[in-house]
């Protein structure tokens, strides 16, 4: 019986392989584009050499980017050109720009976005979150009811150390929402060693209806929620924002609810973006 013949194998490109093995695809994807690219140019060997670092870059930042922003679980899609400042009076835009350089996540530090609904905070968070994932550090968005009833799970399951480990990873995490929604009955404890965790190390961006003065309501608990704020305001940014919302403006525009009359409406007053360090109640830590 004859044995039957084998298909010729077609020989590998050697550069291909080394190509795929040095895991440079942008540039073996593109190879005889980017050749022809350099020959019509006129470039050096050099500048050849310069141009295919710069694609390949180029696909891995895009690939990266794509990645971390659906690791980072954003509800929407917001970023900094499309928020309307003056809308907002009482944001000043150069605060944001200032947020937006993410030298405070690279410092471990934290930023609190204070004020009534629908001013805006949940836009900001996701854009800044944007920014940072943009400057490369990875970032977790999560509402505060979602993040304390995961804790609240993973306690009683008896992986809150597995828990508190994946949510101390991503340089920024970004809690939105907090004192919308009553919480867990054990959230207190819960957020403290969240915070305890990432202090000093992981940076926090958290928005809230409620000043701070009233998280020991939000937490049910004023010695724990003191002391999370405690941590928290250690190295922080308060930005609070005071203006009407968003959605009432579009409603009162479109005449579906009237305008209040005039002095009664709520006070628009000046955003502060202020970095607290110390304070005769915030002693820094050894």
């Amino acid at each position: 019986m004859t044995r039957a013949k084998k298909a010729t194998e077609v020989p590998t490109d050697p550069l291909d392989a080394m190509l795929a093995r040095l895991q440079l695809s942008g540039i073996r994807d593109q190879l005889d584009s980017l050749l022809d690219e350099a020959a019509r140019a006129n470039l050096s060997a050099r500048e050849t050499l310069i141009l295919l670092c710069e694609r390949e870059i180029a696909r891995k930042d895009h690939r990266r980017i794509d990645m971390a922003l659906k690791l980072a679980h954003f509800p929407a899609v917001k970023e900094l050109a499309g928020f309307d400042f003056e809308a907002q009076p009482s944001i000043d835009p150069k605060q944001i720009r200032d947020l937006a350089a993410s030298r405070w996540i690279a410092n471990g530090e934290n930023v609190l976005l204070l004020g009534p609904p629908g001013v805006g905070k949940t836009h900001l968070s996701i854009a800044l979150g944007r920014e940072a994932i943009l400057a490369g550090y990875t970032v977790q968005f999560t509402t505060a009811t979602t993040l304390v009833a995961g804790l609240a799970k993973a306690h009683g399951d008896r992986r809150l150390d597995e828990k508190l480990l994946a949510l101390s990873k991503p340089k920024l995490l970004i809690v939105d929402e907090l004192g919308y929604l009553p919480l867990e009955p054990d959230a207190a404890h819960l957020f403290f060693q969240l915070v305890s965790r990432r202090y000093e190390t992981g940076a926090m961006l958290i928005t809230s209806n409620r000043s701070v003065a009233e998280w020991g309501t939000v937490f049910a608990d004023p010695v724990v929620a003191t002391a999370i704020l405690d941590r928290l305001l250690h190295h922080s940014y308060v930005l609070t924002i005071r203006g009407d919302s968003y959605r009432l403006r579009a409603k009162r525009k479109s005449g579906l609810i009237k305008p209040p009359p005039v002095g009664d409406g709520p006070p628009v007053g000046s955003a502060s973006l202020r970095p607290v360090t110390d304070g005769s109640n915030l002693q820094p830590r050894s």
